[in-house]
């Protein structure tokens, strides 16, 4: 397995060191969802090119309601990854 050298800051560095956390096992887990994330949206934004191109763009009224939709969503509680 490949190596990679990692800096973190001296706080983050004492408080992992103080837990006795995993810091390679901590660092792989974020990576791969970070990749994910990025993956997704990627996705997203390539799904909603295609759907303007065959339906057109979103009406203003649409618009609103697709922002209150996603307000809501971004209200709601996160989940653990892993």
């Amino acid at each position: 397995m490949p190596r990679m050298q990692v800096y973190l800051p001296d706080d983050l560095y004492e408080l992992v060191k103080a837990r006795g956390l995993p810091a390679s096992e901590l660092l792989q887990k974020a990576v791969r969802a970070e990749l994910r994330r990025l993956d997704l949206l990627a996705e997203a934004d390539r799904y909603v090119t295609e759907l303007v191109a065959e339906v057109g763009p979103p009406a203003a009224d649409q618009r609103a309601r697709a922002a209150a939709v996603a307000r809501r969503v971004a209200r709601r509680p996160t989940r653990k990854v892993g």
